[in-house]
């Protein structure tokens, strides 16, 4: 069974609506397109990689401002830091291959070393972080911020922003500007028949 599977059936068990069912089938999400950006070529390939970077910055934006804060009372300081940094170092990493030309060799050689710093990140959250959030917090408070975390993706930049990530405070001030010049940019190359 793959490790996708696994998270979409963790996510099965807990109520719809709960932060922690959103974030195990988003990190499903991310696997599998991981492997379909690995299978793919060409203009296709471009796409899925488009699909994934614009989940990734999404996702990451979304659990600083809304998961972390909560983590840094129930799991604690160290553990909220650590996950922050690891978003940091993995913002800068996706800005590199968002520049990349996705059919070199270079850019598959430095996709499959972010993939494993991504997995082992979701790998971290899921084993430290989300449990002591789900045990810290009651059942309105976990759907409430599964409520927020959805809004906020709605308005995070959808390309990575290294100078923001790895901080909730430099999350809130910089990225709804931050999304609002990302939403256009991707609207334009969208209308131009870009990917």
């Amino acid at each position: 069974m793959s490790d996708a599977t696994m998270e979409r059936e963790q996510a099965a068990r807990l109520p719809e609506g709960d932060v922690v069912r959103i974030l195990l089938l988003q990190h499903a999400r991310i696997r599998d397109l991981f492997a379909e950006v690995k299978s793919a070529q060409g203009e296709q390939k471009k796409s899925i990689f488009d699909e994934l970077r614009a989940l990734l910055a999404v996702h990451e934006t979304a659990e600083e401002m809304i998961l972390r804060p909560t983590a840094k009372k129930t799991a604690g300081q160290a553990e909220a830091d650590a996950r922050n940094h690891e978003e940091k170092a993995a913002n800068k990493v996706l800005a590199q291959l968002e520049k990349m030309d996705v059919s070199s060799p270079e850019f598959d050689d430095r996709l499959a070393a972010f993939e494993r710093s991504v997995i082992a990140h979701a790998e971290h959250e899921e084993q430290e972080e989300f449990p002591a959030v789900r045990q810290g917090c009651d059942e309105d408070q976990l759907k409430r911020m599964g409520a927020q975390l959805q809004m906020v993706e709605k308005m995070a930049p959808t390309h990575p922003h290294p100078t923001a990530a790895g901080s909730p405070a430099a999350q809130w001030i910089t990225g709804p500007f931050a999304s609002l010049v990302d939403r256009v940019k991707d609207a334009v190359t969208r209308s131009r028949g870009g990917t």
